[in-house]
């Protein structure tokens, strides 16, 4: 199952993540959004991307050149016609995600690979949605894409073997890890780190100071940054929205801390709107 042509819908930040690093790889890259405004920030975010990485002395300027042609953009869904893969990086909302993959099915070719880039929401419901559950899979790229190695790779019950294996060689050709994960709310990475989150939210009603609870964190468990920080980096409507999917999955125990829903409810969403656990208003 050859994939030369990556066709990746939506332009945000994990969108134009997973089109450079496709791009890097040699893939032929078309990055969809609705609309131009969205991939032309879309694209200057890959060329800051690419700029750094001059400076740091990993890329060449020629290279660079080389690397903006290999991706094209359009607002047109249709234009995944030719593609080999597909990853959608739309919002978190299975209603909108379905409504993508319907589209996709009707447009794409029958070998062409249909991937979603979510975080939480079930695979075999976004498959559903299909004609071909068996092509669907979930290629989760962690933010941001590339710089961290990781990837989860979840396979539907209806995903084929050959699809399944198609999508973990696709991710060790960008110079990335797959880790297959099953087709739970969450999967590994979101359900182990939202629960982090909200035991942090938890330690910080209990009256811990959300710096002393980060730095405990990073210092004590050696992560690289605190659950406190990452949640104000996601946004805390993110965060939520995944806790409560996991909510109506697992129960009680993944339930959203009322200090998260208090802030999402007050506009305390974290940097995007300039305040969440710390105050970004200067930055």
């Amino acid at each position: 199952m050859a994939i030369k042509n990556v066709f990746v819908v939506g332009a945000g930040t994990m969108g134009n993540g997973i089109a450079q690093v496709s791009a890097q790889a040699g893939y032929n890259v078309t990055m969809s959004d609705i609309k131009d405004e969205f991939l032309s920030r879309g694209m200057a975010t890959i060329e800051k991307s690419l700029d750094r990485m001059i400076k740091k002395g990993t890329l060449q300027e020629n290279e660079k050149a080389e690397l903006m042609s290999k991706i094209k953009t359009t607002t047109d869904l249709n234009d995944a016609r030719d593609a080999d893969l597909v990853i959608e990086a739309a919002p978190e909302e299975l209603e909108l995600k379905t409504s993508i993959f319907k589209q996709l099915d009707a447009i794409c070719k029958e070998d062409a690979i249909l991937g979603t880039n979510t975080s939480s929401l079930p695979i075999g419901a976004i498959a559903a949605a299909t004609g071909r559950p068996e092509k669907v899979i979930g290629i989760h790229f962690m933010n941001p894409v590339p710089v961290m190695k990781g990837v989860e790779v979840i396979p539907g019950r209806h995903t084929s073997e050959d699809v399944l294996e198609a999508a973990k060689e696709y991710v060790k050709s960008i110079d990335k890890e797959p880790c297959e994960a099953r087709d739970y709310a969450g999967f590994i990475v979101s359900r182990l780190v939202d629960a982090l989150m909200n035991e942090a939210f938890y330690c910080v009603m209990d009256g811990n100071k959300p710096e002393e609870v980060d730095k405990a964190v990073k210092l004590c468990l050696n992560h690289p940054m605190g659950p406190l920080e990452l949640c104000d980096l996601a946004g805390a409507d993110v965060v939520m929205h995944g806790l409560e999917t996991m909510y109506a999955e697992f129960g009680e125990r993944l339930m959203p801390a009322p200090l998260l829903k208090n802030m999402v409810r007050s506009g305390d969403l974290g940097r995007k709107t300039g305040r969440g656990f710390y105050d970004y208003g200067e930055k």
